[in-house]
């Protein structure tokens, strides 16, 4: 099944109910005066973050969400019952635009919940129009329709490290194992078309697609993905030493991340260099030479080694802690 990070789709609130036109019924006075109740206000909708990535999946083949209309009023001045608001719950890191008033909202906390529209009033019931001059009104008044608009939800993930690199640098392969998660891998560019999560020790850790040259004009997979990385802890920047010029990969990629936004710049980064079981010692020395001027954590590791592995995710999470 697809992982949906993206969806539109139309939501109304509810209308409000009718007011009506009623009587007192006394004895020996059958139409003793108005009575008349308001109709009950429309639901409002609301949206909700919780704990579950593939929430918009559930929303992919709606078109539309409506909350609850109001219910008329009813004798004896009674208001009509008021309609149940719509709760609609989306992933926690979810960013929703109204497309109409292009107002947006970030749901970044599990719980958090957020007014989308209101629902419209109730009519007016005759007893509201009762006056001296107008002492049997025969007046009353439709409810109101709820507030509607095309909505877009886009899913941001929160992850505490999000693995990146150009296709191919071995990003599945690290997270299937350090995290025993079960991402698709192969020889070929673009395997990971989809964001991959995997839990180390309460962590979690996104496998993001991998970028090219020019993704931050929509190239290759585009930009599409970029937006993952807003809002991660930590970059674990993923070399593949298969490169022949390792730096000029580390520095296309800085490059792409810089043009969609300054502030991923100065997210915390770790380096990883993958594959190493591909190149001989002193090949491994003169590549990690070329990166002698930054001054941040370095692994290099092979998913084929077990205590190696197992040594980077300890320290992996020793450096999440601190």
């Amino acid at each position: 099944m697809a992982f949906i990070d993206e969806i539109k789709i139309h939501i109304k609130a509810g209308r409000g109910g009718e007011g009506v036109v009623r009587w007192l019924h006394e004895k020996s006075k059958e139409f003793s005066g108005p009575s008349g109740g308001n109709g009950g206000p429309g639901g409002d909708v609301y949206a909700e973050a919780v704990l579950d990535l593939g929430m918009l999946q559930r929303y992919q083949n709606i078109k539309e969400l409506v909350a609850g209309d109001g219910a008329a009023g009813a004798k004896n001045s009674r208001q009509g019952k008021a309609a149940d608001d719509l709760i609609i719950p989306v992933p926690v890191g979810s960013v929703i635009t109204n497309l109409a008033t292009e107002e947006r909202f970030e749901l970044i906390k599990a719980d958090q919940k957020v007014l989308l529209l209101k629902g419209g009033r109730g009519g007016l019931g005759n007893e509201h129009f009762k006056a001296s001059t107008n002492i049997r009104p025969l007046q009353s008044t439709p409810g109101r329709d709820g507030e509607e608009a095309d909505f877009l939800i886009e899913l941001e993930l929160i992850a505490q490290v999000g693995l990146i690199g150009l296709p191919n640098a071995g990003k599945s392969s690290l997270l299937n194992a350090v995290t025993r998660a079960r991402a698709k891998v192969g020889n070929f560019a673009f395997t990971t078309l989809e964001p991959n999560l995997g839990d180390l020790y309460g962590y979690i850790i996104a496998d993001i697609p991998g970028l090219i040259e020019g993704a931050s004009e929509g190239k290759g997979l585009g930009h599409k993905f970029l937006r993952h990385i807003k809002k991660t802890e930590f970059l674990a920047h993923c070399v593949s030493l298969e490169n022949e010029n390792p730096r000029e990969v580390y520095d296309i990629i800085r490059r792409e991340l810089s043009e969609y936004s300054k502030d991923l710049l100065e997210k915390k980064e770790l380096l990883v260099f993958t594959k190493k079981d591909l190149i001989d010692a002193e090949t491994l020395k003169a590549k990690l030479e070329m990166f002698k001027d930054l001054n941040k954590p370095t692994f290099v590791i092979s998913v084929y080694d077990e205590e190696g592995i197992k040594t980077f995710a300890d320290e992996l999470v020793k450096i999440l802690r601190s």
